[in-house]
């Protein structure tokens, strides 16, 4: 099956204090967050795969793309409004740097489904009852939509829900991937 035509984007703009130190250059197995992330990306096939906020002059050192956070400091949603304006594609997979076990078999999936999704805005996963916000599906289409509730103080993706068609889908049938969407918040997380 060919995947839709879609790029991805790592968000690495938060401020990390209860990790105490920068999230996205934490090693998991000898390897940066980040990094790992962005594998997942360009393996699941959505490339180009950037970085938006963080560190642009150690993130460009680690070889990968870097573009600035429009919003910097204020949330997530203004990196995925910043990741779909940058991005020349339909579908912009959106990751959290934080995750420590990135899987391009949970990233994959995703894209796929907001392919065939036709009519949704973002298609985000459900873990455990949890929405992943973070590892989901966004259409560039629904960047006016994003900016106006921006504009208006949404910081969240959450927060601008009600204004899009969301597809909340539990997965595939085999289930997700373990492990592909445990996020680090502080070093205890890093643990096996």
């Amino acid at each position: 099956m060919t995947p839709p035509d879609a790029s991805g984007a790592v968000l690495a703009g938060g401020a990390s204090r209860r990790m105490g130190a920068d999230k996205a250059f934490v090693a998991v197995a000898g390897v940066p967050m980040v990094v790992r992330a962005i594998g997942a990306l360009e393996t699941a096939g959505a490339e180009p795969a950037v970085v938006v906020g963080g560190d642009g002059p150690r993130l460009r050192q680690l070889g990968l793309s870097h573009i600035p956070d429009r919003c910097p400091g204020q949330g997530p949603l203004g990196g995925i409004i910043t990741a779909l304006a940058a991005l020349d594609a339909p579908l912009v997979m959106i990751l959290a740097c934080d995750l420590t076990g990135p899987s391009p078999d949970a990233v994959a999936p995703v894209i796929h489904q907001a392919g065939a999704a036709a009519g949704a805005d973002v298609v985000v996963p459900v873990v455990d009852g949890r929405r992943q916000w973070l590892h989901a599906a966004w259409r560039s289409a629904c960047l006016p939509v994003l900016e106006a509730a921006f504009a208006r103080g949404a910081r969240g993706p959450s927060q601008v829900a009600s204004q899009l068609q969301v597809e909340i889908w539990p997965g595939p049938e085999r289930g997700w991937p373990p492990g592909a969407f445990h996020d680090a918040d502080t070093p205890g997380d890093l643990a096996p």
